[in-house]
């Protein structure tokens, strides 16, 4: 069996630990994360998911204290200062966020803010930079390269931009994506859209990728296996298919049953546990 590109081991993290109000976010997670595998990360709202993501590209705030190894390959993420991880952030680890109208830069044009990712990492000249912007434009299912590259994100759409923040994410090739919640706030034919989309890239690339979310039903026929948080612990871990069929720990069993309501009475059209690729 190939050896784990990303292994959490023991991690625990807590904000203001020295406060009256300190809070214990993550409680011993330790998780394998295996080349070219799509890992759910799945929990409600406050469950751990997206302090993980934050202690994973080590973006946890200065108020938080942390416990447990992260290695990415051979490198410990936790014991690297700032100007390690500048070379690896976005080069063999990116982010994928929930909003990309907030992680944008409003004031300039989206093919720049791709090529500045380009220049950071690799030794490209403008022109060739400008190429791969447009390459990795039509990747991600553009089709009017320019007028999208001289874009402001204002004047992009919600999935426009979220494919924008997909391409900034994949320019380098890295190793590792991390995806935060990415169709939280897309209407169901457009979160069906990224999940083939990111489908699509996984397969040509090769890439891993942590696909965090509270819905069951977008990782269905997406993701290998899911590991389930609750209270900022891992309480179930297993291949797609087991965890959502048959479920053993009683809040997965409820987060399944929910899902499953949901989406019979909602007008999405989607039936449970359905995924169009």
């Amino acid at each position: 069996m190939a050896c784990a590109l990303l292994q959490i081991s023991g991690l625990t993290v807590r904000y203001a630990p020295n406060s009256a109000t300190s809070v214990l976010a993550l409680d011993d997670v330790s998780l394998s994360v295996y080349p070219g595998e799509v890992i759910g990360i799945l929990g409600e709202s406050g469950s751990g998911k997206s302090t993980l993501a934050a202690a994973v590209m080590r973006l946890l705030p200065q108020t938080s204290e942390h416990e447990g190894s992260i290695f990415l390959e051979d490198k410990d993420l936790l014991e690297m200062d700032e100007s390690e991880l500048r070379r690896i952030r976005g080069k063999s680890i990116s982010l994928i966020p929930q909003d990309p109208a907030t992680s944008l830069n409003p004031v300039i044009r989206v093919g720049t803010q791709i090529s500045e990712v380009l220049r950071a990492h690799q030794p490209l000249n403008r022109s060739d930079r400008k190429n791969r912007v447009q390459e990795l434009l039509q990747e991600v299912g553009f089709d009017d390269l320019e007028r999208i590259a001289s874009s402001y994100p204002h004047q992009l759409s919600g999935g426009q931009r979220q494919r924008v923040a997909i391409a900034q994410a994949i320019a380098c090739r890295p190793a590792l994506i991390i995806a935060d919640e990415p169709t939280g706030k897309l209407d169901s034919p457009l979160q069906i859209q990224i999940l083939t989309l990111m489908s699509e890239i996984v397969a040509r690339h090769g890439t891993a990728l942590l696909w965090i979310t509270h819905d069951p039903a977008t990782l269905v026929g997406f993701a290998d296996r899911i590991a389930v948080m609750h209270q900022g612990r891992i309480v179930e871990e297993g291949e797609t298919a087991i965890i959502l069929h048959q479920p053993v720990h009683s809040y997965t069993r409820t987060l399944v049953r929910l899902s499953q309501e949901f989406a019979l009475d909602s007008s999405r059209g989607l039936g449970p546990f359905e995924y169009a690729r």
